[in-house]
């Protein structure tokens, strides 16, 4: 730039070396990179990601069971001493127990599950509990539809909820599909036609070895959609990455990072899948865990596959659960806590849940990190937005990831809005709007 506004008369300046023609052709040789950045990597969509998928067989499903797991979560951390007490059992300093105990209290009282997955495969129907497994299926794909939607009248649904059918390897792929059509169906059947499927609605794809088989899973969500009468597009679906198959695959490349690019705008969610995954790796059973350096590598490409896409991360479960004598139960609910905070660290900020007893240790967890982080983040960001000097001078990218972060301990409960708008002077649409500036651009427009 030069001119009167540039500091710079033009004289002063060098002869121009760029042209029209220079900058034209230039454009055109990375129209392509301008493409592939625009629709393959749009950035996170800053609505709200649950902090856990909770699985339950679905034949164990009723519409009250996400304010059951509360209850029994709630009596669970009572007979150990209370909420407080755990957080402190589990390493929470005295001062952030106090601070965590109440929130997370709230939060067992009024929305113990977050999202909550109805599950058609491992752990559902166990060998010789129907003499016709087929006809079961079919019946309790339609009950647990019916249930969803009970659950909707009656004000207990999660935010979250879906199901989880069978995969679609060879053996099993037809009873999947019958199950995910038979479940849409319902859903749409008892609503108000295609707008009635939940908002939060989410399907879940196991044990995913090939690209084939997620493309597979776009036709088969286009072909209900059409069927339905949804519109085009509003059926997503996770991927549970949970073979070796998918990491690395026979020629040597990654298949997991095609999967965003094979099926655009369809995958909503990559999730580790602990025990299979390690399983398939023959590691033994007492050395299966979400912290196993094979896990980590896993996770680690993953993350790589499918930053800035869009698609969302999930951690896998531990099977240690919090049952048993006290002394058992301390130790499980150490373990948890620890893992869900080493997920957090890396990046993951969702894993599943397979008991109540968990719950507690997930939510203090999960507070614990977003308050221990909150004042030293917020400040940061104060200082950016009013352009203030302080210990740390912040660039865009970073003032981005401090956004993200306030903003999620905001979605999941871990600080309130007033709070955050006392600390740093911006509301939950401006951190939004700071963390994902090319999504409100696009919005903008």
């Amino acid at each position: 730039m030069s001119g009167p506004d540039s500091g710079f008369p033009s004289e002063a300046l060098p002869k121009a070396v760029f042209g029209d023609a220079d900058f034209e052709r230039i454009d055109a040789q990375l129209a392509g990179t301008d493409r592939l950045l625009a629709e393959a990597y749009p950035g996170d969509a800053g609505t709200r990601q649950p902090v856990h998928t909770v699985y339950v067989p679905a034949d164990r499903f009723t519409p009250s069971l996400a304010a059951d797991w509360g209850q029994l979560a709630l009596a669970a951390a009572a007979e150990a001493g209370g909420i407080q007490r755990l957080a402190e059992l589990v390493g929470l300093p005295a001062g952030l127990a106090a601070e965590v105990a109440p929130r997370v209290e709230a939060k067992l009282g009024t929305e113990a599950v977050e999202d909550l997955r109805i599950d058609f495969e491992d752990g559902y129907l166990a060998p010789g509990r129907s003499t016709d497994p087929d006809a079961t299926e079919d019946a309790e794909a339609v009950r647990a539809a019916d249930q969803v939607t009970e659950a909707i009248a009656a004000g207990t649904a999660t935010p979250f909820v879906g199901i989880r059918f069978k995969c679609f390897e060879e053996g099993t792929r037809r009873r999947g599909l019958r199950t995910l059509e038979l479940f849409l169906a319902r859903l749409v059947e008892t609503g108000d036609g295609p707008h009635s499927l939940p908002e939060g609605l989410v399907l879940t794809l196991p044990k995913v070895s090939t690209v084939e088989q997620v493309e597979a899973m776009v036709y088969a969500v286009e072909r209900l959609e059409s069927s339905l009468g949804l519109h085009p597009g509003r059926l997503g679906f996770e991927v549970q990455v949970e073979t070796p198959q998918l990491i690395i695959g026979p020629d040597g490349d990654h298949p997991v990072a095609q999967l965003a690019h094979r099926a655009p705008g369809r995958i909503t969610a990559l999730h580790y899948g602990t025990y299979d995954y390690s399983a398939s790796l023959q590691i033994a059973a007492a050395y299966q865990s979400m912290e196993h350096p094979a896990a980590d590598f896993a996770k680690e490409v993953m993350q790589l596959a499918v930053a800035g896409t869009g698609i969302r991360l999930s951690d896998g479960s531990t099977n240690v659960l919090p049952v048993g004598d006290a002394a058992q139960r301390e130790e499980a609910w150490k373990l948890h806590a620890r893992l869900v905070r080493r997920s957090l660290e890396r990046g993951y900020y969702q894993g599943w849940d397979l008991h109540a007893h968990q719950l507690p240790t997930r939510y203090i967890a999960t507070y614990a990190f977003y308050r221990e982080g909150l004042p030293r983040a917020t400040e940061r960001l104060r200082n950016y937005v009013q352009q203030t000097l302080g210990a740390v001078l912040d660039e865009p990218a970073t003032a981005r990831a401090l956004a993200a972060f306030v903003l999620r301990g905001v979605q999941c409960g871990a600080a309130g809005a007033d709070e955050v708008r006392a600390l740093t002077g911006l509301s939950e649409g401006d951190l939004t709007r700071l963390a994902h500036p090319r999504l409100a651009a696009l919005n903008a427009n």
